[in-house]
């Protein structure tokens, strides 16, 4: 899984990118500081199974602590986006072709409204922060419209001839879109056009679908950033003028402030957390203390950095994952080696054991037999949908 980091320039991508990963990407108080994708891996909480086993964990790929398990998600952070994108403006089609394989977009906005169009700095309320997520809509709208249209109507009669559906015909169209088949066929019922000939569908309806195929395939959240120089009113209002597209205000330099503080031992925090301690307070420096105090404002206000719980409500609520635990020994939970509990999968809700199995190895799915819940020890067949944290053994022929 993949998620998009995208938005305007100078509203804070950059640096909520790197609150979450922690990785330096450049920042700076100008618009293109980003100049090419930056990758890296964030981390989803959930409560780890380890706690209703009684035996502590033994973590592969997700780190346990205290019981909360950490699920390496990916996030691609791409250069900022302007008006005009999807005509080559500012890089626009380089920049958005590399949103391709995202499952979702996290789209940070200044919520201060102190960034214009272009990126460049002004008075905080001198732009609505609502417009930058209407215009990037339409932006990414008239991306997808435009792979959608090349050489359409040709391609689509020669499909209507051999007797392909248009699911069919939509499918290998946007393959490099990361788009599924379910989603298509989702996008297609909500707009009731003709699916026996899509070559009919006029401009205007193939916009309608590009509109739908991202609202079902890659749904968006918008990071009301700079929370800490703007009020919760202002979220209040931004949220309800965007609804029933999610808002999370947020603070993203406060977080990475205290991110790399925890991680130089000037503070214990662990994100998401309302609160942080300070363990000796002669280390800090007149300016930390000023800092600190200012992050201590911001979280008796808003609750947290929100940093986290973006994250974390696009993972969970928006693109509807969960997180299962394959093993090999359904009595201790644990896998070849004897390690408890090592790896942990984040799936799509609904995913089935067969689904699983070939997410754990290609020859698990082929050979699949059956699976069990470690849990219950009762056996599950291959489209048996998993639940929320399950521990499941795959059984297959050898």
């Amino acid at each position: 899984m993949e998620i998009g980091v995208v938005g305007k320039p100078n509203v804070g991508k950059s640096t909520f990118f790197n609150a979450l990963t922690l990785l330096d990407v450049p920042m700076a108080p100008f618009p293109f500081t980003t100049i090419a994708p930056n990758r890296g891996v964030a981390a989803v909480r959930t409560r780890c199974p380890h706690l209703d086993l009684g035996v502590p964990c033994t973590p592969g790929n997700a780190a346990c602590v205290d019981g909360t398990r950490w699920v390496p998600v990916n996030l691609i952070d791409v250069p900022g986006l302007v008006p005009g994108a999807h005509e080559g403006r500012g890089l626009g089609h380089k920049f958005l072709d590399d949103l391709r394989p995202a499952d979702g977009f996290l789209q940070v906005v200044d919520l201060s409204g102190a960034t214009d169009a272009e990126g460049v700095i002004g008075a905080p309320g001198s732009h609505d922060p609502a417009e930058e997520v209407h215009w990037l809509e339409e932006e990414l709208v008239s991306w997808a419209s435009e792979i959608l249209a090349r050489d359409f109507e040709r391609q689509a009669r020669v499909a209507e001839l051999e007797g392909k559906a248009a699911e069919e015909i939509l499918a290998s169209r946007l393959t490099g879109l990361s788009i599924s088949l379910g989603a298509i066929t989702t996008a297609l019922r909500a707009t009731g056009f003709d699916r026996s000939h899509p070559s009919t569908w006029t401009a205007d309806q193939r916009r309608t679908l590009a509109r739908e195929l991202l609202r079902t395939a890659k749904p968006r959240l918008v990071v009301a950033n700079k929370a800490d120089r703007s009020t919760p009113e202002a979220a209040r209002a931004l949220a309800e003028s965007l609804a029933p597209l999610p808002v999370v205000p947020t603070s993203a330099d406060q977080e990475l402030t205290l991110r790399r503080a925890a991680r130089a031992g000037l503070v214990r925090y662990r994100p998401g957390d309302a609160t942080f301690d300070i363990p000796d307070e002669g280390r800090l420096s007149p300016a930390q203390r000023r800092a600190l105090d200012g992050i201590r404002l911001t979280l008796n206000r808003w609750g947290s950095t929100g940093v986290q719980s973006a994250l974390e409500t696009m993972v969970f609520d928006r693109l509807h994952r969960m997180v299962v635990y394959p093993v090999e020994d359904e009595t201790h939970w644990t896998d070849g080696k004897g390690r408890v509990l090592p790896d942990a999968h984040i799936v799509p809700i609904g995913t089935t054991a067969r689904q699983l199995a070939y997410r754990v190895h290609t020859d698990l799915g082929e050979n699949f037999i059956r699976a069990i819940d470690a849990r219950t020890h009762r056996a599950l067949g291959a489209e048996h949908p998993l639940e929320p944290s399950a521990v499941v053994r795959i059984v297959a022929r050898r």
